[in-house]
């Protein structure tokens, strides 16, 4: 199965505009996108896709031992800026698939012009010197509870990963996408994501950087946005006055100006 293909690759919005890849996080798919898609679409080219057992990606060409660690899923990405030759592109990753964008950015340094990082955290467990927001315990027992039931994982961590309680439409919203995926990939790909630590990838970064937060996130604090901002040497912080770790979906209307702002394209 060709690249495009097994990534379900969508390529959309205005054929002159800036370029950019939309990449989603984990438990998430394509989908994620969709109320910035329209705003970004406007005056810039988009391409989407779905990491392996994401979405409609199948999962055939998925193994434990390949997407154990974020590497990858960064060739993935890199496979397909090669598959379609992008060229300009900006990376925009959440979540997770911002540290994926970094590493894909080193693998593709003449494709890859900038990156936007969406919640970024390149460690979640606090170390000496630093706040991921976790204690090793409380990863160990996230995954833990993952592991053994996650169906009943993903119901009870969708809405405080979303965030805004007042609209729990949004929370379940998240939660359906957790469900659609395979367990036993959601599994590998959480370890993977909560695990890795990509603190020493941030100083290699040589292109144009927003770093996208939220004033309040429960998985990626200002403190770890800072942190990142302060790594990549001339980076642009941006704080969303929004709640939770998906500002694509809670304040897509700020996002999707924070991105075009930083490309130079008009709203």
């Amino acid at each position: 199965m060709d690249v495009a293909n097994r990534h379900r690759v969508r390529v959309t919005g205005h054929e002159d505009g800036p370029l950019l890849l939309l990449a989603h996080g984990f438990g998430c798919d394509q989908h994620m996108w969709r109320l910035v898609e329209p705003i970004l679409a406007r005056t810039c080219r988009l391409v989407l896709f779905d990491f392996p057992g994401a979405g409609g990606s199948p999962a055939s060409g998925w193994s434990a031992e390949r997407y154990s660690r974020l590497d990858g899923y960064a060739e993935d990405m890199a496979a397909i800026c090669r598959e379609l030759d992008l060229r300009d592109v900006v990376v925009v990753g959440h979540s997770v698939a911002a540290m994926i964008g970094v590493l894909a950015a080193g693998l593709e340094p003449d494709r890859v012009s900038g990156l936007v990082l969406v919640t970024p955290s390149p460690r979640y467990i606090d170390d000496e010197g630093y706040r991921g927001g976790f204690s090793r315990a409380d990863i160990d027992e996230l995954l833990e509870s993952l592991e053994s039931n996650y169906l009943g994982w993903s119901a009870a961590m969708a809405p405080v990963i979303m965030g805004n309680p007042e609209r729990p439409e949004l929370g379940q919203e998240l939660t359906n996408s957790f469900c659609r995926m395979d367990p036993r990939i959601a599994q590998v790909f959480a370890r993977a994501t909560f695990l890795s630590d990509s603190r020493d990838d941030l100083a290699t970064v040589a292109v144009p950087t927003l770093v996208l937060q939220c004033a309040q996130d429960a998985i990626a604090p200002p403190e770890v946005g800072a942190y990142v901002h302060e790594h990549i040497p001339g980076s642009r912080l941006v704080t969303l006055d929004a709640t939770g770790h998906c500002p694509q979906l809670s304040a897509p209307e700020q996002t999707a100006a924070a991105i075009l702002s930083f490309v130079g394209a008009r709203p």
